[in-house]
């Protein structure tokens, strides 16, 4: 056989095989429009609605500076994070996407200053594998207080893989009184939503 045909016969194997992968991601996207987000949690039966262009909260964890912007924000109602404001953030390489879950403080968060925090994951194997393990690290009460709340890492480890992808990031956001989860935009299932309102009833109760 000739290497012409053979580099065809690989060429042909290797586009039968990275096709339907990428159609596949592509299926997997997160939706751009905060109208799809909200019929998403709409669907996880969460009581939601979109706010008009202009709320205050679309402020929150996005500037000018950073090149960060709201692309729309969804009010929750009954739940412990009170409002989502969907961010994109443009740079040389593309546009990324956020989720800024926001948290009402009562009475805002104080004088005393917090850290950020995050969650890290240990995984199965050094070269990857799956999640096995979290861990919270930064400000010294919320980690205590994340680290120690068993059903919420049961939850985090029962999410999808793509969920536990990026990181979760806290971020005290006191001009504004609120609190800010971060995550990347995906479509959260029950296990993941539920997770992160876990962690905002941690910041509401003493944060």
């Amino acid at each position: 056989m000739e290497w012409g045909s053979i580099a065809g016969s690989i060429g042909a194997i290797l586009m039968a095989i990275l096709i339907p992968l990428a159609l596949r991601k592509r299926r997997k996207e997160a939706p751009r429009k905060p109208e799809e987000f909200l019929n998403h949690l709409l669907q996880l039966g969460v009581k939601a609605f979109l706010l008009e262009k202009g709320a205050a909260e679309e402020k929150v964890g996005v500037g000018r500076a950073s090149g960060q912007r709201s692309e729309g924000v969804i009010r929750l109602e009954g739940k412990n994070v009170a409002f989502i404001n969907i961010a994109s953030l443009t740079s040389q390489y593309g546009v990324q996407y956020f989720l800024n879950y926001l948290v009402k403080s009562p009475g805002g968060l104080g004088k005393e200053k917090k850290k950020r925090t995050r969650m890290v994951k240990k995984r199965s194997s050094i070269l990857g594998g799956r999640v096995v393990d979290i861990e919270w690290r930064g400000d010294d009460y919320l980690s205590r207080e994340l680290n120690m709340d068993y059903r919420l890492k049961d939850y985090l480890l029962q999410a999808e893989p793509e969920e536990l992808k990026g990181s979760i990031w806290i971020f005290p956001e006191p001009k504004h009184e609120y609190a800010r989860i971060r995550t990347s935009l995906v479509l959260p299932s029950v296990y993941f939503f539920e997770a992160i309102d876990i962690v905002a009833g941690h910041i509401k109760s003493g944060w």
